[in-house]
């Protein structure tokens, strides 16, 4: 592993002497913020498994700030080739998946999503004949790889006489995706797409049920870790009973330790720690550092919680230093200069200004543009 701005020692602690500080530490390690040895796009979403990406510009820089070095360009040309893929799984929102693990993710996580939908399918009055006259439609318009934005396909839903507005669209494109007609499609303009997922992606051999949880838990837990069920219960949308045998199947893997009432699974054997107190990241909005796990304690203090995740459960891009959520950070783009502001929770010093602005720096030559930084202080 390379390791590039945290400096961990060779004289580890006992992972059984574990405690909140060091779960900060390893979860920096696992998820590949303070080093990687991965090489691409495809590499790093597959070891986490599925990155969260309803925020396209901010997932993007979450696969980027995890290959140092990489540009937005070589993100979007992993999404163009279909070598990750945008859609809907684990809990029902947008994520970033392998086309390795596309199918089989989809067919053990969609139908508790499609479940926990009908209520909202019902309201909209979107029955069975409804969805799969949509589902024929969308299909024969992407048909011999067509790429078509969200736009043109309800254009063509409407003048089928299928109404798209007040939501109906989106949970017809969203039906779609779950049912593994369609996924993400290459960039057209600036624009999004959607194609046929099984012209983007050969179909597989599916896995069997128990193989698909023990290789979900696999990959949570390799690349979270260390995280608890209840973690995991989030992250996967799965259900409780379902997760726990998960863990069962794959825990001779992994070690686990109990803090309080909690039982942590890592596969690191011990503790990592860091002489280097400002080593600090920007990480993007809704960044599985942050939002993979049920306790966030561990990473963010309780009195800063309201300034960093919104009342409607809202992610805001954060600065982290030393493993911990030390302020927020936002950005505005105008054409080829980025104006950037930080907002800390508390004084910070000289020397983790420096590494902020080398960051910032960092951020700029992944978009390809000058960025202009004002460092605040609570």
């Amino acid at each position: 592993m390379q390791v590039s701005d945290m400096n961990i020692t060779s004289d580890l602690k006992s992972f059984y002497t574990m405690n909140l500080k060091q779960i900060a530490y390893l979860r920096l390690i696992n998820q590949q913020i303070a080093g990687t040895k991965f090489k691409t796009a495809k590499e790093i979403v597959s070891w986490m498994g599925a990155v969260q990406a309803q925020d396209y510009q901010m997932a993007k820089w979450a696969i980027g700030i995890r290959l140092p070095g990489s540009i937005e360009k070589e993100i979007e040309y992993a999404v163009d080739r279909g070598e990750i893929l945008r859609t809907h799984l684990l809990r029902p929102t947008w994520h970033f998946v392998s086309s390795d693990d596309i199918y089989w993710m989809l067919q053990l996580t969609a139908p508790h999503i499609k479940n926990s939908l009908k209520s909202r399918w019902k309201q909209l009055e979107l029955d069975q004949k409804t969805i799969q006259k949509s589902n024929r439609i969308i299909e024969k318009a992407l048909k011999d790889g067509k790429h078509l934005t969200r736009e043109e396909i309800f254009e063509i839903l409407e003048r089928e006489k299928i109404a798209a507005g007040n939501q109906r669209g989106v949970h017809l494109l969203l039906e779609a995706e779950l049912n593994g007609i369609i996924c993400s499609g290459a960039t057209k303009g600036n624009q999004r797409t959607y194609a046929l997922l099984e012209e983007r992606v050969p179909k597989k051999n599916l896995l069997r049920r128990d193989e698909a949880l023990a290789k979900l838990a696999q990959k949570y837990f390799s690349s979270h870790g260390p995280a608890t069920l209840q973690d995991f219960v989030w992250w996967s949308g799965l259900p409780v009973k379902d997760a726990r045998h998960a863990i069962e199947m794959i825990k001779q893997n992994f070690n686990s330790q109990k803090i309080g009432a909690q039982i942590y699974w890592s596969i690191n054997s011990s503790a990592a720690q860091t002489k280097n107190k400002d080593a600090a990241y920007l990480l993007p909005a809704y960044d599985e550092y942050l939002i993979s796990y049920k306790d966030r304690s561990a990473v963010l203090a309780f009195e800063e919680r309201k300034r960093t995740i919104s009342i409607n459960g809202i992610f805001k891009p954060t600065v982290i230093a030393n493993g911990i959520v030390m302020g927020i950070w936002r950005k505005v783009t105008k054409r080829e200069k980025i104006i950037m502001e930080t907002d800390f929770f508390q004084e910070i010093n000289k020397s983790l200004q420096t590494t902020i602005k080398l960051k910032s720096a960092e951020l700029g030559n992944f978009f390809k543009k000058e960025v202009q930084l004002s460092v605040k202080v609570k």
